[in-house]
């Protein structure tokens, strides 16, 4: 679902850099849901929501299984464990030069 001339959404920080995709993300943290569900408190219709899904599904973020006549999309953790470690990362680097500044000024008052 990428405009004229934005680059394809390839990977999990793509398909979270958009605010529809984090806020359907957000929802599917708390259980499974059909596009309706989804669709529901969003300000875009059900078929751009489908498109969102699309992009979840293409980078492997939801997987979507049937219940009946209805397609009902789930939430995979397993993505999200890549940006888990990289949050993780930037965390370490902060906390390691807020260390040093505490220490910095302990040494010099």
């Amino acid at each position: 679902m990428a405009s004229p001339g934005a680059p394809p959404v390839i990977d999990v920080y793509g398909a979270l850099a958009h605010p529809i995709r984090r806020e359907i993300v957000a929802v599917l943290a708390g259980g499974d849901k059909g596009v309706r569900e989804l669709a529901a408190p969003l300000p875009v219709s059900r078929p751009a929501v489908s498109q969102h899904l699309a992009v979840l599904r293409s980078v492997g973020l939801v997987t979507v299984g049937r219940v009946g006549r209805e397609s009902r999309y789930r939430l995979r953790r397993e993505p999200l464990d890549d940006v888990r470690r990289w949050l993780g990362q930037l965390d370490d680097f902060w906390a390691q030069r807020l260390t040093r500044l505490r220490e910095h000024l302990d040494a010099n008052p």
